[in-house]
């Protein structure tokens, strides 16, 4: 009779599905036979063991896919598992429980009781009982053989445990490779969950061939190593072992910079520069700081763009639409910039002039040049150029130095990823220089256009083009940008709003984007044209727009506590001129007495600032006893010192014809001085204001106070002309002017002069000094 190729295992009992309480373990894999102990600190295991202990039941327990879990869910969760004795349970501090358990039989959840307070789970038998005797004992006898050999180059397994492990007590000897051995939880599951004894001494056969092969490949990396270092040299052998084990696996770091830089399509310098770099960094220990030095640099010219661009795509008719839409007003600064896109589509280069947007601030000059950017389809950044005053700043600082990195130009353009974007340079004024170096002289190369193809960076090292860059700066003045840097621009004037410019842009801009940062966007806020009028008078003085974008928001920050103390998300308001004090105070800016009446030895003048046009007031005082000498307080700048002069020379000159007696000159002292005496003032064009202020004080006439004026004054009585009309203008509509005197060489320049200032303010020109005083003196 044939003998039977399969036995029963005697030791394997088919269980029927019964429910068991069930512990989730987190690196910990049970084997049957195994006694183990392990703490437990999750309320739904310390749930589960507390029951199972009561009712003196055993416990399945299972390992977690992921120990990163806190709370897994059933798919979280493997699905064979071993049903275990609770041995010993012992409470330690911090609410944990150590557990010391024994596995009996490897079992499969069928499905799952119940999730909560604890896991609890129906369980089958797992494995196959019919095992093939042949592939067994085949089996063990493999796995002895490679066992051996494991041994001799592996000493993982403690010589007391090895000498009396045998391969054919297969419990024993499967439970003592899972706990010395294998070092993952995945490879302990996979070795659980294979379903005869046979498989898992395959299953372990195969891990001693493989890590037989990888022990001996170290050993071979070892002997290569060993070769090529001199006795004594440890941290070269160390480094050259990294090699040889990087070179075995294919794992380099080299080649991955390599890979990154022949994709994105280097030019062929920068691909050398970056061959010559990565052969340095191979040399390197990779602990080194040089390397660490050598890492940022190759980094930088991977990430730096090279050629990358986006495409030109420039639409005139939209672009003319986008700019509209950011803008209220500035028809000639729009017209000037669709022109320099038409010129950049029809030649395709950007050789013109760079285009230096001039104003005070809140005029709308960082945000046109991000509308520029957006009307020509490109990318946009910027740099803030206000306080910089170290050439390394623009030009970067050379790697020999700690810490050192590119300029703020190859940073930018690495933020913009394209080489074609719209680089603004904000407040280009600002800048200034010391021992450091000068960084407008950095700039010239930046904005020449027939120099910036290769542009040098201390940093890079490479020649870097910008040529494709478009380039627009921003200033308050022009006074302080160096003559050679403003030789390259095209200045573009922005001058301050007039108060029907700042009604349109308060209702088609301000009260939209206040709503919408405020959280009420949906509310029904009407703030009437009276009302924003009132605001713009009552509360601002300013050229731009940004202190009456703050009242606005004020307001709007009022009504968003009404909204939620009234508990709704939106509001149906209406602002009139007599409840804006309700909401923002007291009226900040009177209109000035001094238009309703005169005054002995004062006159009302206009200046420029960065800030916009202003109204200067200027006070004479003429002191009895003196010597004739000339005293000027009110921080003057030495132009308007020697306009004071220029000012008394010509009246002394003039004194018959306008009945002053010499000795006036002679016997008194005379006191000019300009009030805010902290705010720097210079220029020649208070010349009319102070000669109109010491006639009064000589005279005992008094200046008319609905008059301003503004014009030069030679030492023939020739009035001259000025710059900042239109901003000068509307300061003497902010302050209440009723006449406004200015030199005939400036009419042309009425034309820029808003409606509303010609309706408000009669303007004379005059061509000399005693037009002035006939104007300006009461009878």
């Amino acid at each position: 009779m044939q003998e039977s190729l399969y036995t029963t295992k005697s030791d394997f009992e088919i269980i029927e599905p019964k429910i068991y309480k069930m512990i989730a373990t987190r690196g910990v894999v049970i084997f049957p036979g195994q006694t183990i102990n392990f703490d437990i600190a999750r309320e739904k295991s310390l749930s589960a063991l507390q029951k199972a202990a009561e009712e003196k039941e055993d416990v399945f327990i299972v390992a977690q896919k992921r120990a990163s879990i806190a709370n897994p869910a059933p798919k979280d969760i493997y699905r064979v598992g071993t049903v275990c004795k609770i041995k010993q349970v012992l409470k330690l501090p911090n609410n944990t429980v150590r557990v010391l358990v024994t596995g009996l039989t490897r079992m499969q959840i069928e499905n799952y009781v119940q999730i909560a307070p604890f896991f609890e789970v129906q369980l089958n038998s797992y494995g196959d009982p019919m095992e093939d005797s042949l592939l067994l004992e085949a089996a063990k006898r493999n796995t002895q053989e490679n066992f051996e050999l494991y041994k001799k180059l592996d000493h993982k397994i403690p010589t007391e445990v090895s000498a009396s492990l045998t391969v054919f007590e297969s419990e024993k000897f499967i439970n003592a490779i899972a706990t010395f051995v294998y070092n993952t939880d995945t490879l302990k599951q996979g070795l659980l969950q294979e379903k005869t004894t046979a498989a898992q001494l395959i299953n372990i056969s195969k891990f001693f061939k493989k890590e037989a092969e990888i022990m001996a490949v170290e050993k071979k990396i070892a002997a290569d190593v060993r070769e090529s270092v001199a006795k004594g040299q440890r941290e070269f052998y160390l480094r050259e072992q990294i090699k040889a084990i990087k070179k075995e696996l294919g794992d380099e770091e080299e080649e991955s910079y390599l890979k990154k830089a022949k994709e994105k399509k280097l030019p062929a310098f920068v691909m050398d520069k970056v061959k010559g770099e990565v052969a340095r960094l191979e040399k390197m220990a990779a602990t080194s700081p040089d390397a660490a030095v050598l890492r940022t640099y190759i980094e930088w010219l991977l990430d730096v763009p090279w050629a990358e661009a986006t495409s030109e795509n420039i639409d005139l008719v939209k672009a003319r639409q986008i700019l509209d839409e950011d803008h209220y007003g500035l028809e000639k600064v729009k017209d000037r910039i669709i022109e320099f896109l038409a010129v950049h589509k029809l030649t395709n280069n950007l050789k013109g002039p760079i285009l230096c947007f001039v104003g005070p601030p809140g005029v709308g000059k960082t945000s046109i040049v991000a509308s520029i950017a957006r009307a020509a389809g490109k990318k946009f950044v910027s740099v803030s150029l206000g306080g910089v005053k170290d050439e390394s700043e623009i030009r970067g600082h050379r790697r020999t130095y700690i810490g050192a990195l590119p300029g703020r130009i190859i940073s930018s353009m690495k933020n913009a990823g394209v080489v074609n974007p719209v680089f603004l340079f904000d407040e280009v004024d600002k800048m200034s220089s010391d021992f450091r170096g000068d960084p407008a002289s950095a700039m010239l190369e930046v904005l020449d256009p027939n120099q910036n193809n290769h542009f040098s960076d201390h940093y890079l090292e490479l020649p870097y083009d910008l040529s494709k860059v478009m380039f627009v700066m921003t200033a308050n003045t022009m006074d302080s940008i160096p003559l050679p840097l403003l030789d390259r621009m095209e200045i573009i004037e922005l001058s301050g709003y007039s108060y029907a410019e700042k009604l349109q842009i308060a209702k088609k801009y301000l009260i939209k984007k206040q709503l919408e940062a405020n959280g009420l966007a949906s509310s029904n806020v009407n703030i009437t044209d009276d009302a924003i009028i009132s605001i713009i008078t009552g509360y601002t003085r300013e050229s731009g727009v940004r202190s009456l974008e703050r009242e606005i928001g004020s307001i709007v920050r009022k009504l968003a506590v009404k909204a939620v103390n009234d508990g709704v998300t939106s509001v149906d308001v209406t602002i009139e001129p007599s409840n804006v004090e309700s909401y923002l105070g007291p009226i900040k800016y009177k209109n000035s007495d001094k238009a309703k009446q005169g005054e002995v030895g004062s006159a009302t003048g206009l200046a420029w600032t960065s800030v916009g046009g202003a109204v200067l007031s200027i006070e004479v005082a003429i002191i009895s006893g003196g010597k004739g000498e000339l005293l000027l307080t009110g921080s003057l700048g030495d132009v308007m010192k020697e306009s004071c002069m220029t000012a008394l020379s010509m009246l002394k000159s003039k004194a018959e014809k306008y009945g002053i007696g010499i000795e006036k000159f002679t016997k008194n002292d005379f006191h000019i001085h300009f009030p805010e005496g902290a705010t720097p003032k210079d220029g020649p064009s208070a010349g009319i204001t102070i000669s109109t202020a010491l006639l009064s004080a000589l005279t005992g006439k008094k200046v008319r106070g609905d008059v301003a004026m503004t014009g030069e004054v030679t030492l023939r009585g020739k009035v001259l002309p000025i710059g900042g009309l239109k901003e000068k203008s509307l300061a003497a509509l902010r302050y209440g002017v009723k006449t406004l005197i200015i030199p005939s060489e400036n009419a042309t320049d009425l034309k820029d002069i808003p409606k509303e200032v010609k309706d408000a303010i009669e303007i004379i020109s005059v061509d000399n000094i005693d037009q002035v005083f006939d104007i300006a003196l009461e009878k």
